[in-house]
């Protein structure tokens, strides 16, 4: 025993026998505390990704716990067992640190799932489309984060940039960019600073998707490099600040954006392109799309959907004070727009979700609509359906049983169609994604 005592080392693995002993229990506790996160999920019919999102190889995993610290949402990613997995994946909103925070290279970034397919236009690495010359970046090639879009739209108008050549026809744009949302604007300052003869065509205003979030709506960001205007540093905000900043730079840089004007139609020529709208056609050399996913707001196809007091997007909820306002739908903005509008005077509000639970929302939103159902300011419907609306009513199917309810307006947040055939008639090609990259 003298001997031992009197060699060091045996300290040294002594003590490295300890911190290990402690080390192993602590990633039991976690694994255990993550399974059952896990678990809930699933009964909960929360166990989806909404968007991009990892895919862990259990072979090339060591449990490290890279990914764990990477992720900016924190309560996404849990080690199991010593492998990495999703235990809150309807959080996961594809921001990809995971991935390049992995040593081992065993995450690989998806979209859609096997239960859930996502229609994705294909694009290059470049963010070239099917059709040579044709671009894409931001929410319509799957990336809706913001500084994600951003990141997409400089890339794609560096690429275009490396294609161009100089000089020419000056009635022929350089480049004709589809959308004002966040990668519209940052391809727009890329265009400026290359000095590419540009034209940016917004169809609604400045921000694009950001333009119809509700007002006062929180907006999830992070610090990005703009084109002209360098680094920009913002997490979480909101709707009204985020504008603010984009009117700002759009004064301050002088890039030209040409707003309520929709494009209708992209057809080839022999030099490039002609985009045309309602008013005028354009011809370019290449295209830059940075319009939303949504394209088009997704219809209940219910009689009386055409009458004046429906809505596809909530504005300004100050207008539905005193109302009786019925929200169709599941996701983030239908909540969003049902606790703003529950905020106003004299409100009475119904939330009807076809569902048996929300999936796919923010742990705030559903934590806020939990509280506005305890306290009686909002009457959420799962499992239900519209099947009529009039004037003074609506008719909503739940189970077995029909309700005749009282109402003034109707908000309809079922999430957009993409523009497929939009993107069909310009000859792109789109995939429909079941878990794969």
């Amino acid at each position: 025993m003298s001997d031992l005592a009197g060699n060091p080392l045996w300290i040294y693995v002594i003590v490295a026998m300890i911190l290990m002993a402690g080390y192993a229990l602590v990633s039991s506790r976690a694994s255990r505390r993550h399974s059952k996160i896990l678990e809930a999920n699933l009964r909960e019919g929360l166990g989806e990704p909404a968007s991009l999102h990892p895919v862990f190889d259990e072979k090339k995993c060591f449990g490290c716990k890279a990914c764990v610290s990477a992720c900016p949402e924190n309560n996404v990613i849990g080690v199991i067992n010593n492998k990495a997995q999703l235990v809150n994946p309807s959080h996961c909103i594809g921001h990809g640190a995971c991935k390049k925070a992995c040593p081992f290279d065993a995450i690989t970034l998806v979209f859609g799932s096997a239960k859930r397919g996502v229609d994705i236009p294909f694009v290059s690495a470049e963010f070239e489309t099917s059709v040579p010359g044709i671009y894409i970046a931001g929410e319509l090639g799957g990336m809706g984060l913001i500084r994600n879009a951003v990141e997409q739209g400089k890339q794609a108008m560096k690429a275009i940039a490396g294609k161009i050549k100089p000089g020419g026809d000056e009635s022929i744009y350089d480049v004709v960019i589809v959308g004002a949302g966040p990668a519209g604007i940052a391809a727009t300052l890329a265009a400026k600073e290359k000095k590419l003869n540009y034209l940016t065509l917004e169809q609604d205003s400045l921000g694009g998707t950001v333009f119809n979030f509700p007002r006062g709506k929180i907006v999830m960001t992070a610090p990005m490099n703009l084109p002209l205007v360098g680094k920009i540093k913002m997490t979480e905000t909101t709707k009204e600040a985020l504008l603010q900043l984009w009117k700002k730079i759009e004064a301050d840089t002088g890039i030209r954006i040409h707003y309520n004007v929709g494009v209708t139609a992209i057809d080839p020529e022999s030099n490039g392109f002609v985009v045309s709208t309602a008013r005028q056609k354009y011809k370019t050399k290449t295209v830059l799309l940075g319009i939303g996913r949504r394209g088009s707001p997704r219809k209940l196809n219910v009689p009386g959907e055409n009458l004046p007091k429906v809505a596809y997007q909530l504005i300004d909820p100050e207008e539905y004070a005193g109302k009786k306002v019925l929200v169709v739908g599941g996701g983030d903005s239908a909540l969003e727009a049902a606790l703003a509008i529950s905020g106003q005077p004299g409100t009475v509000v119904v939330l009807s979700y076809r569902s048996e639970a929300f999936s796919r929302v923010k742990e705030k939103n559903r934590a806020r609509i939990q509280e506005a159902m305890n306290s009686k300011r909002i009457q959420v419907m799962f499992n239900s359906n519209v099947r009529q609306i009039e004037n003074d009513s609506v008719t909503v199917v739940q189970g077995e049983q029909v309700f005749c309810i009282r109402n003034d307006a109707v908000i309809i947040s079922a999430g957009g169609v993409l523009p497929t055939e939009f993107l069909k008639k310009a000859g792109i090609n789109v995939e429909t994604k079941y878990g794969t990259a």
